[in-house]
């Protein structure tokens, strides 16, 4: 199954959301604990709804499909 590609904006979000979740799983301090799930919820509310959903991106399995794109494109940006 071929997928529309995606928006840049989307797939930057997306890596966000996967640093910052990762973030968040790692041991910190309260403050920062608390601006991490902000921003976390931010990012989500971003991400659900975005216009690309409500076009090309209404299959089921494209939500999937980004994620894995975001996390590739977060391994790259590391190296």
């Amino acid at each position: 199954m071929k997928s529309a590609p995606f928006p840049h904006d989307l797939v930057r979000l997306q890596a966000a959301w996967i640093r910052t979740y990762d973030d968040l799983a790692a041991p910190r301090p309260t403050p920062a604990h608390t601006e991490l799930r902000r921003r976390l919820l931010m990012l989500s509310t971003r991400l659900w709804w975005h216009p690309f959903w409500s076009g090309p991106g209404s299959a089921p399995a494209a939500r999937a499909q980004l994620r894995n794109q975001a996390r590739a494109l977060s391994r790259d940006a590391q190296w």
